[in-house]
């Protein structure tokens, strides 16, 4: 684990039938009793979903494509890229796709974490931006309610006072 990557190794070739530039799309399993016990015990979806669940993850956090390679022909080597600095920029530019980069630029220093969150989970809860800012959920609440009026985000709840109210984007 580094600060800008982890990088996995896995004793082995590759099958083969599976390449580095096949990957992605051919499915096999190294260890199918092994891959079959995480189904059943619900840790994994479904069988041979590992490396296009990678991908997926890796997209949805707007992060590089993960990458394969096999340094010396007896393991396989899987990078996961984080860096947080061209991270951020695309989150950014991906919000500005959704919301105008001037209201993104009116909005101050909580405003914007919490449209993050909500971005990146797909919807904020009062009590969750009040850990992320480190402020009351008082405080939280009112920021929250204020980036609804603004109509950058919008509430889902049965009542103001619903323990499971919510915000996503607008």
């Amino acid at each position: 684990m580094y600060d800008d990557r982890l990088e996995i190794l896995s004793p082995g070739r590759l099958p083969n039938t599976v390449m580095l530039d096949n990957m992605r799309e051919t499915r096999y399993s190294r260890n199918p009793r092994i891959a079959r016990t995480l189904v059943e015990f619900g840790w994994v979806r479904e069988l041979n979903e590992g490396v296009k669940r990678i991908y997926t993850e890796m997209q949805k956090l707007l992060l590089n494509d993960p990458v394969f390679s096999e340094p010396d022909g007896t393991k396989v080597q899987l990078t996961l890229e984080n860096n947080i600095v061209a991270r951020s920029l695309r989150q950014r530019d991906a919000l500005e796709d959704r919301i105008s980069r001037e209201v993104l630029g009116g909005l101050g220093e909580y405003e914007i974490v919490a449209v993050q969150a909500a971005y990146a989970r797909g919807r904020v809860m009062t009590r969750e931006l009040a850990e992320l800012i480190g402020r009351s959920t008082k405080s939280s609440s009112a920021i929250l309610r204020g980036l609804d009026a603004k109509g950058v985000l919008a509430w889902h709840g049965t009542s103001r006072t619903d323990p499971a109210q919510y915000y996503s984007l607008s």
